[in-house]
Formats: structure tokens, sequence, C-alpha cells
């Protein structure tokens, strides 16, 4: 789609939809840039308000993805009105509330209209410096590549919609979707992180594969460090797997080495709701941002992989037999 999208020549514009980034970013001053965001999506939670604090968080971490502060959202709401009654949605913008107040984003209004399927996310608008943009073209070879959240509440959301998720694998899955990406964005940030992204829909793969495309590089990733939910290899061996994740494992080229896994393929993915950061780093930082990942702390903080001089090639496999 983001071949509709007119091309705008306008200096101030420091980041349009034509570089895949997580953020529209405006320039306003020398010294000050708008960061802005849009994402909402249908319930993936039975609970209201839980669904409600996911979209919020979920938003928030475009902004955070490119190393700015929130400054305020806007809700975006679909709500059938005839079946479902508004006290409801009260529920699901009191949940979005309780992570938009922890981030300092004060909602200041919105937008809402009658829908057949409810739907709920936010606009933010955040705010950096020009020079201190976290973006996808920073990478550069022998870079460290850092997760900071585990992967897999595509299939754990699917698995709960069948019946056959564990309640407290489910309240684990939104506890991380529901943690912020503040902390992380600051550490990569303070600890001269070169490129960055949150993983979303298109998984981890489809994140790192837009990363490594707008650096001019590659790279390579050890599947034996990479952080899952628990549970999640099993229930995507069970076929609880969102069709997006299938459509992104047939479609991201990656080299997979014969001792990945069909489930751990499906996992590398599986379309992320509200997922870590994917940042890089060169080795000689790496000490800084782990130990400050680890002190705040975030849900993961592993070291995945690195950063490759071949260009546009992503490698998955097992230590050293990658």
């Amino acid at each position: 789609m983001l071949r509709y999208v007119p091309v705008v020549r306008d200096p101030n514009v420091l980041i349009d939809a034509s570089s895949r980034d997580d953020a529209a970013v405006y320039r306003i001053a020398s010294d000050r840039a708008l960061v802005v965001s849009v994402d909402f999506f249908t319930p993936i939670v039975d609970d209201a308000a839980s669904w409600g604090a996911i979209a919020a968080a979920n938003a928030l971490s475009d902004v955070y993805a490119m190393g700015a502060r929130p400054l305020f959202g806007l809700n975006i709401v679909g709500w059938p009105r005839e079946q479902l009654p508004i006290s409801l949605l009260g529920q699901v913008l009191e949940g979005a509330q309780r992570v938009t107040t922890k981030a300092g984003c004060p909602v200041l209004g919105g937008h809402s209209i009658d829908d057949p399927e409810p739907k709920f996310g936010m606009v933010v608008i955040g705010e950096a410096h020009p020079d201190r943009l976290l973006t996808l073209s920073g990478a550069r070879p022998r870079d460290l590549i850092v997760l900071t959240k585990p992967l897999g509440t595509g299939i754990l959301a699917t698995a709960h919609k069948r019946g056959i998720l564990e309640p407290d694998d489910m309240n684990h899955a939104i506890e991380v979707m529901t943690t912020l990406n503040d902390t992380a964005s600051r550490a990569a940030l303070t600890h001269g992180a070169t490129a960055a992204t949150d993983v979303t829909g298109y998984g981890l793969i489809g994140h790192l594969k837009n990363l490594v495309d707008a650096s001019g590089f590659g790279a390579r990733v050890d599947i034996a460090r990479i952080p899952f939910l628990p549970g999640a290899v099993e229930l995507a061996a069970q076929g609880a797997v969102p069709g997006g994740t299938r459509r992104n494992l047939d479609t991201i080229p990656v080299e997979w080495t014969d001792d990945v896994s069909e489930m751990e393929r499906l996992l590398c993915a599986d379309a992320q709701t509200s997922g870590g950061l994917l940042i890089t780093v060169p080795e000689e930082r790496i000490r800084g941002i782990m130990e400050a990942l680890r002190a705040a702390p975030t849900p993961a903080h592993r070291v995945i992989g690195e950063i490759t001089a071949e260009r546009g090639v992503i490698r998955v496999g097992r230590g050293s037999g990658i």
C-alpha cells in the first residue's frame, strides 16, 4: 500500500512512509522534531481494560522505537453501539489511560465511529532532537543485535481464542504486551545504538529485514538465543498459528539452517502485538546497554545475532552452525 502514498517534498520532512521507519518525523526547529504514529486493532484478549492497555502500549512503541519522548495522544475508536454497551468501551479507555499515565502521555481527545467490529488504538505525538533519532538505516557490520521482549504473542493470542491456552500463560503474555518500551528506548539512546525498530506485525524476521535493507547490510541470528514466551513452541505445534504469521514465513526471504525447526521458524515470523525493540549496538558498547536493560528491567535482554556485510541476506541457525 505504501506505493500509493504520495511523495512529499518538504525539507522539514525528515522521515516519511518511504523509509519504512516506525513513525513520521517533521522538524519544527533546529533542535526539535515531532515524531508521529498511529495504530489500532480489534480485540486480542477478552478483558476490555487489558485490550485498551495493550493497544496503548503498542501505539506508544512506535514513538519509543524512534528514540522519541511521547507528548500526547488521541484515541481512535470503532464501536458497535447496538451490540456492546458504552460502559465496556469505558473499560477499554480506562485500561489505555493506565498505560498512557505511566508513560507521561496525556490523552487529549480522539474520534469514534459506529462500527460493526470493535476497534481501538491511538495517534501518538512525540518529540526528539533531529540529530538523536533512532532509525532503521544506521546499522553497520559487526553491530550486535539485541531483542528486548520474548516472541510468541500472536501464537498465544490465537491459542487463547481457540480455548487451548492456560490462563497463567495468557496473563504473562498480557504483562509482556503492556510493558512499555520506554526504558529500552532510553538505554538505546544512552549507549549509542546505531539503529532500532519495534517488532510487531511482520514478526522478528520481517522487521529485521526492514532494518538490514535500510542499512544496506545483512544479519546473522542464533535461534538458540531468541527468547520465546512459555508454551509458544508447543502451541505452534498444535496449529495455533495466526494467518499473518504464516504469510510472514512464506514471503520474507530468510536462509534457515537445517537445525531450525518449523515451529522455531514460525515463532521468528510470528506477528507480534506490542513487541519489544530490536536494537543494533557496536560491540564495544554492548556491556553498557545490557546492564541498563537488566536494571530496567525489560521482559528480555538478549543479544540474538549480529549485522553482517552480506547485503540483504538474513541467516538464522543454531550457534556456530549459522
